[in-house]
């Protein structure tokens, strides 16, 4: 089912990728290979939280700059999500399609959307750490640590990309049932963030 949901070789993919996106380019896609393209999107949105993420942390800047950063920050963490329910929804129409009356009421707490957000910020993770171990203004056992942790990442992160593999296959085989979660994220939301329907009143 990888195959079929343009999921196979993930980690190769997202490796290429987070090379092409670092140099800066006009367009996020534009590379000749073949990947589910709303994983694709949710790997971009993960590039682009990261390095905000980076800014966050920075002291030399005035705090407006930081709350400028803060806010982008909210805005691609719901764009991430958003791409998270929307993957789930095209697998689970593709395991409904496959086996349109699953008999199994075994259900599993994490979702495939949700492992292949996880697959793309252990990618980032690689990638960093890799660009870490590169440095040439560190010691020999600040590189030993690096290259170390880099085994462990990249050991994680096919750990990940098993688990979603045998996942689906639960599915199409009838071990498991998929459900769709929704996540209602409340802090974005008017009307639902008391913050801010508070502010309106006042």
């Amino acid at each position: 089912m990888l195959t079929t949901l343009n999921l196979t070789g993930l980690e190769d993919a997202l490796d290429s990728y987070l090379t092409f996106w670092h140099t800066d380019p006009v367009v996020y896609n534009n590379l000749e290979i073949s990947i589910n393209s709303v994983a694709l999107e949710l790997a971009w949105r993960n590039y682009l939280l990261w390095h905000e993420e980076d800014k966050a942390r920075r002291t030399d800047v005035d705090d407006s700059a930081i709350a400028t950063v803060k806010r982008s920050i909210d805005k691609l963490n719901q764009q991430r999500n958003d791409l998270i329910e929307k993957l789930d929804e095209a697998i689970l129409a593709e395991v409904s399609r496959s086996v349109p009356n699953p008999a199994a009421d075994a259900i599993n707490s994490e979702t495939p959307g949700s492992i292949v957000d996880r697959i793309s910020i252990m990618s980032l993770k690689v990638y960093h750490m890799d660009e870490d171990s590169r440095r040439d203004d560190i010691d020999a056992g600040h590189r030993e640590r690096s290259l170390h942790r880099l085994a462990v990442l990249k050991l994680q992160r096919f750990d990940l990309y098993t688990a979603l593999g045998e996942l689906l296959t639960d599915y199409l085989t009838g071990i498991k049932r998929m459900k769709l979660y929704k996540q209602f994220k409340m802090y974005n939301d008017p009307a639902l963030n008391p913050e801010l329907y508070a502010s309106r009143k006042r």
